[in-house]
């Protein structure tokens, strides 16, 4: 129609941009021990040692992960009760440890059974070692890994 202004042209509508949101940190519950979701295999357990504050324990508890590894070739892992749990298919479950403010505490599902003994526990089968800054005995800890994988583990996995 002759005569008339163009209407203007309409922009178009702005689309809004996703924005990436950061990875949620883990939550750290008492003494620093990272709370992760019960989960079966390694992915978990990496979880779970990348959430402890980045110092000794953290570091501990890598080394326990590549001890155990080193040691027991057919390892499973899992996170149970905000705890990494290492067992053998069909046989159990053999260790799990706690981060603690001040110590990380190894427990032996079957550690009464282990020569000798740790020291923590006083129940029928259960035994632990709590493990402070700069006290990890290796051949200690890895004669027990190696005693704990070759025993009749605890629970199902």
């Amino acid at each position: 129609m002759a005569g008339k202004p163009a209407a203007p042209a309409k922009k178009a509508a702005a689309v809004p941009v996703a924005k990436k949101q950061p990875a949620a940190k883990p939550v750290l519950l008492s003494g620093d021990n990272p709370q992760i979701a019960k989960a079966d295999g390694d992915a978990p357990v990496q979880a779970y040692i990348a959430a402890i504050p980045d110092d000794w324990r953290r570091a501990l508890c890598a080394r326990l992960d590549v001890l155990v590894e080193a040691n027991v070739p057919q390892v499973l892992k899992a996170v149970r009760w905000n705890s990494p749990f290492y067992g053998i298919a069909g046989q159990g479950w053999f260790l799990g440890y706690h981060v603690f403010a001040k110590f990380i505490k190894v427990s032996f599902f079957k550690g009464a059974s282990l020569n000798p003994p740790p020291e923590g526990g006083a129940g029928e089968d259960a035994r632990w070692v709590n493990i402070h800054e700069g006290g990890l005995d290796e051949a200690q800890m890895v004669a027990w890994i190696q005693q704990a994988a070759a025993l009749p583990g605890w629970g199902k996995n």
